[in-house]
């Protein structure tokens, strides 16, 4: 018999199933924040229930509370002063491990009817989630929902689609006989059991704390593990709130609700605890190269799916658009301050200029036009607020401050005033240029609204070339392109697969390298050293389970 949930979500299920086999635009979590789909009041409720929680203690109920803490950091300035316990890690490991029993004996079916109705609460919550994003992490609003909310949940439900379709490739059980010539053929009776392979341990961002939290916590949970999220200090809330969300959902269906548990760390040597107990069977971590790596050398034997730093590039050959493209560039390199994974980081242009549209332009003038376009998109105080957002990191604004003595400076970075919250950090895009020899000035991510255009001497082919050792040396999630040339198309098309990298070819409208639409676009390979896993494909979640039969004769 269907587990009821499974029952009431199986449109959404089967519609995911059927977008990932064929990779179009499909989402049942609508982007836009209308009150016509998500109902009348639904912001402002969100909002108040974000207010409302300012000052407080977030209780979750969970086991081995051995304190408070207030560690949420917004950039608005907002003082939000939320209280989340500080748990014992081996309290939480020993409740998660108690709970997965019950959790594992609920079947394919159980298992993902509870992980959709979990998504379905999570959507019903988007702007709730979106203020608590906004206010955490210095996104603008229209971002906070989109991204912290549909987008993010359009992650989850990847996860589980394609935890859904590996677990249901394993037959429940199978009649085996082999013939035996002239004697009675062997007869056995099999039964293959999908088990979880431990405890896992999600570690968020500062940035994006549930689009990078919810692929990892999904696919870990919908394949049998029990979850422990570990949330960034400065952006607690976003991932509190969706905590508690899948408390609650697991509770009312008679699940032990520490199957999924918040571990709010009041020093860093307990997230290197947790991730090191042999207990933890696997480890998803977005974030810095530095802390990635530690895990990668330090918690062998355990799954680790690791999303780290990249030096993310845009070739740009030639191109028959070139307003455009210019456009195009200056949205990419502004949205949320170059606050994200996927933002451009070098602009590799001949050191002899492009053909375009407009006639040649050197290469100075490309660097040029690109800081006017920048300068024109943001010319609206209210357009720059809304896309900027504000910057989240005190480390961010100094790389900002730093950054000019790199390179030559063609944009400088400025600071604006907020309209609402006087003391966000808001910084436009610093632009700087650079030779391709001066590697010290670009061959390196400099996390924030940082980017080079770097001249490049040589033909097509040095472009390529460049580009390709970048992401081989570097890693990058994302590289993108401009030629009106069909062969260096071809050139770079067979580099980018040489390297292992995601390529755009020639954006010039309202698509942007630095966006990755769920269901459709593979977020990063897993072939470069910028990630080895990508959200979200059969490798992501397959090796969250295993197979356990039993057999006997009949």
């Amino acid at each position: 018999m269907t587990h009821p949930l499974l029952a009431r979500h199986r449109a959404t299920l089967d519609g995911a199933l059927n977008a990932v086999a064929t990779r179009g635009y499909w989402t049942p979590y609508p982007e836009q924040a209308s009150p016509k789909i998500y109902g009348e009041g639904a912001n402002e409720a969100g909002k108040q229930a974000v207010a409302a929680m300012f000052g407080q203690r977030f209780d979750l109920g969970q086991p081995g509370v051995t304190g408070w803490l207030a560690s949420d950091r917004s950039p608005y300035g907002v003082e939000l002063g939320v209280q989340y316990a500080v748990c014992d890690p081996g309290a939480l490991l020993t409740a998660a491990i108690a709970a997965m029993p019950a959790w594992g004996k609920l079947g394919i079916d159980g298992r993902t009817g509870v992980c959709l109705e979990i998504l379905d609460r999570l959507n019903k919550a988007s702007f709730e989630i979106a203020w608590a994003v906004m206010y955490t992490t210095g996104q603008g609003f229209g971002m906070a929902f989109q991204a912290g909310g549909p987008h993010a949940q359009d992650r989850g439900l990847e996860a589980v689609a394609y935890a859904w379709r590996e677990m249901s490739f394993v037959p429940r059980e199978a009649h085996w006989e082999k013939p035996q010539g002239k004697n009675p053929p062997l007869v056995m009776k099999k039964y293959f059991e999908v088990v979880g392979r431990g405890p896992a341990l999600v570690v968020g961002c500062s940035t994006f704390p549930t689009w990078n939290t919810y692929p990892g916590l999904f696919a870990a949970l919908a394949t049998g593990n029990a979850v422990i999220v570990k949330p960034h200090p400065w952006s607690v809330l976003p991932a509190a709130i969706s905590v508690r969300i899948a408390r609650e959902v697991l509770r009312e269906n008679g699940i032990d609700p520490n199957l999924v548990t918040l571990a709010v760390v009041d020093r860093p040597q307990t997230t290197q605890q947790l991730a090191t107990d042999p207990r933890v069977a696997s480890i998803d971590y977005t974030g810095g190269s530095t802390f990635g790596r530690w895990l990668l050398e330090n918690c062998r034997g355990k799954q680790v799916y690791a999303e780290l730093a990249g030096v993310n590039n845009v070739v740009i050959e030639s191109t028959d658009n070139y307003k455009g493209m210019l456009r195009n560039l200056a949205f990419t390199l502004s949205l949320y301050s170059g606050q994200m994974c996927t933002t451009t980081k070098a602009l590799l242009v001949p050191a002899s200029g492009i053909d375009t549209d407009q006639g040649h332009k050197s290469f100075d003038e490309v660097a040029a036009d690109l800081g006017a376009a920048i300068d024109k998109f943001l010319a609206d105080p209210a357009t720059a607020t809304a896309v900027l957002g504000a910057i989240q990191s005190p480390e961010t604004l100094a790389r900002i401050e730093a950054a000019p003595r790199a390179a030559t400076v063609v944009l400088a970075s400025k600071k604006l005033t907020h309209p609402e919250h006087p003391n966000a950090e808001v910084h436009t895009p610093l632009l700087l240029k650079a030779d391709a020899a001066d590697e010290a000035a670009y061959m390196q991510e400099r996390f924030g609204p940082i980017s080079t255009v770097v001249a490049v001497p040589g033909g097509p082919e040095a472009l390529a070339a460049l580009s390709e050792r970048i992401v081989r040396e570097q890693g990058a999630l994302t590289v993108g392109m401009y030629s009106t040339r069909a062969s260096f198309i071809d050139e770079m098309t067979a580099a980018t697969q040489r390297a292992g990298v995601a390529l755009s070819i020639n954006l010039t409208s309202g698509v942007f390298v630095n966006q990755s639409a769920g269901f459709s676009d593979y977020h990063g390979t897993g072939a470069n050293p910028a990630a080895n896993a990508s959200y979200t494909d059969s490798a992501f979640v397959a090796s969250r389970f295993r197979v356990i039969q039993r057999r006997h004769h009949v």
